[in-house]
């Protein structure tokens, strides 16, 4: 475990507690998962947010779907079971999405169980780049804490905060298996 003046991890039972310095050095608690992977991981993630918002505008919401879906798929661990999924923007009662279901639906809209969804992923999306906090790797899983900045194709930035979990499934994929977002803090 890394100790640096910019942060103090301390193991305790239940887990890591960090205090200081917003940005940390990565934790490895175990090697299972890497760093590298990880950040591929989010890359992948991000990129499949703008090939859906390309998709939606060359193509139309049949299309955007199509993509959406073998991208939670390739990116998010509902087929290994509930995925912790809570969207940015997302209303109570549907604001946690544990099914691939409720997951496309934010991304793409157009459900009836999911009325309030519009499609976040359907924005004119450009770039989407994720600067992590903080990185903890433990086994085959690992954590980060960061922001996620989109461009949209208005040269618009929208930044929220963003939390992962992610897993090492049994082919060596690193999928997401926790994912909440929400809008910074203003006053």
């Amino acid at each position: 475990m890394k100790n640096s003046s910019l942060v103090r991890a301390t193991l305790v039972s239940a887990g890591l507690v960090f205090s200081g310095a917003a940005f940390a050095n990565t934790a490895v608690v175990s090697s299972n998962i890497t760093e590298a992977e990880v950040l591929k991981a989010q890359k992948v993630w991000g990129e499949a947010v703008v090939q859906i918002s390309k998709d939606f505008e060359a193509g139309g919401l049949d299309k955007a779907k199509k993509t959406t879906k073998a991208a939670l798929d390739k990116t998010y661990a509902y087929d290994m079971g509930p995925v912790l999924f809570k969207p940015t923007l997302a209303a109570i009662p549907q604001n946690i999405r544990s099914t691939e279901e409720g997951a496309l639906s934010y991304y793409v809209g157009g459900n009836k169980k999911f009325p309030n969804d519009s499609g976040f992923a359907l924005k004119g999306w450009r770039s989407v780049e994720s600067k992590n906090s903080v990185i903890h790797l433990n086994g085959n899983t690992a954590l980060t804490m960061g922001n996620v900045s989109f461009t949209d194709k208005n040269g618009k930035v929208t930044t929220v905060d963003k939390t992962w979990g992610y897993v090492k499934d049994s082919a060596g994929n690193v999928k997401i298996v926790l994912h909440h977002s929400s809008l910074p803090y203003t006053n």
